[in-house]
C-alpha cells in the first residue's frame, strides 16, 4: 500500500479548523486553488468525501470529523516537538499564542515581552484580544491570561501581577447631582455603565464583599460595552458610574477627575495569571515567555 503524503493531511486539518479554503491558504502560504486540489486529491485517494463545500461555507462530513479528531492533535504534538528542538540552537524560536484582555496587554504583557522579542528575534508573539473564556486547548493557544480565581484547577497558573481590587467610580459632578451610594444596593437607582462579556452572554453583575458577606448587584444605564477600553472615557464624560479594576481608573483618581465610592465593599483578590495545560511540554520559546511574565516577589 503506497504511503500517504502528510502534506495533504495537514492541508485538510487546516481547512477543517479554519472552515475556509481562503483562510487555510493564507495560513499555509499557498494559493486557494492549490489547497482545494490537495484536499480533493486526498478525498480521491481515500474514496470518501471529507468536506461539504458550498459557495459560502465549508463544513465537515462525518468522515471528515472522525479524521480531524484522530489526527489533528498529532500534528499539534509534532509541531510542539519541532519547537522543542530549538533547545539545540543558540536562539530559541517559534510562535507563542496567548489569549487575553486588552488592558493586561498594555500594563503587563507588552512591557515585559517586548524586551524578550528584541533579545530573541526568532520568537514570534501572537496576542488574541478576547474577553470570552476561550478553550485554549481546542483553539490551539499556548496560554491565556485571567484573574487567578477564574482559572480552571487542571491548569498551571503562574502569577504575573499583584492582587487586584475593583473600583466603583464616577465624576465628582455626577455624585454632586445624584448623591453618593451608601451600599451596593443603592447603585440600582443610579445610571451605571455596563459590560457584556461573551462568556456569560448577559450583562455582568457587579460583585461586592464586606466582612465575608458577598453581594451581586445588577445595575442599569444607557451604555453597555463588550470591552473595558472605553469605559473610563465614558465615565469622564459624565455618563454614569463604572466598575472596573482600580488600576484602569488610577490616573484619573490621582488627578481628582474621578471619585471612588464603596471602597470598603471591594476587597483585594488574586490578580492576573498566565495559565496553560499541565500536560503541555513547553517549548524553549514558551518557557522564556513564562519567565519574563512571572511576577517578581518583592525582596524581604
Amino acid at each position: 500500500m503506497p504511503k500517504h503524503n502528510f502534506n495533504d493531511l495537514m492541508a485538510f486539518v487546516v481547512v477543517a479548523r479554519e472552515s475556509s479554503f481562503t483562510r487555510a491558504a493564507a495560513h499555509l502560504g499557498i494559493t486557494q486553488s492549490a489547497v482545494s486540489q490537495v484536499v480533493s486529491g486526498l478525498e480521491t485517494r481515500l474514496k470518501i468525501r471529507l468536506l461539504t463545500r458550498t459557495t459560502r461555507s465549508v463544513s465537515l462530513t462525518a468522515a471528515g470529523e472522525r479524521l480531524l479528531q484522530s489526527i489533528g492533535h498529532r500534528f499539534d504534538e509534532i509541531e510542539c516537538e519541532l519547537d522543542a528542538l530549538t533547545e539545540l540552537r543558540d536562539k530559541p524560536a517559534g510562535t507563542v499564542r496567548i489569549t487575553c484582555g486588552d488592558h493586561v496587554v498594555k500594563t503587563t504583557l507588552l512591557p515585559r515581552l517586548l524586551p524578550l522579542l528584541r533579545e530573541y528575534p526568532d520568537i514570534r508573539l501572537e496576542l488574541d484580544i478576547n474577553y470570552g473564556f476561550r478553550d485554549i486547548v481546542a483553539d490551539r493557544f499556548d496560554a491565556g491570561v485571567r484573574f487567578g480565581e477564574t482559572v480552571d484547577l487542571d491548569m498551571i497558573a503562574v502569577p504575573i501581577g499583584p492582587d487586584v481590587r475593583m473600583a466603583v467610580v464616577a465624576t465628582p459632578e455626577y455624585f454632586t447631582e445624584h448623591g453618593l451610594p451608601k451600599t451596593p444596593r443603592d447603585l440600582v437607582a443610579h445610571r451605571c455603565i455596563n459590560t457584556r462579556f461573551p462568556t456569560y452572554g448577559g450583562v455582568d453583575a457587579w460583585e461586592f464583599e464586606q466582612k465575608g458577606k458577598k453581594l451581586k448587584v445588577r445595575v442599569d444605564g444607557q451604555l453597555v460595552f463588550n470591552t473595558s477600553t472605553h469605559v473610563p472615557e465614558a465615565v469622564l464624560d459624565g455618563v454614569g458610574i463604572a466598575y472596573l479594576p482600580e488600576e484602569e481608573f488610577a490616573p484619573y483618581l490621582n488627578e481628582g477627575r474621578l471619585m471612588r465610592v464603596l471602597e470598603d465593599w471591594c476587597p483585594a483578590f488574586s490578580g492576573y495569571h498566565l495559565y496553560y495545560p499541565s500536560r503541555r511540554q513547553p517549548s524553549p520559546a514558551f518557557s522564556l515567555v513564562v519567565d519574563a511574565l512571572r511576577a517578581k516577589r518583592p525582596a524581604a
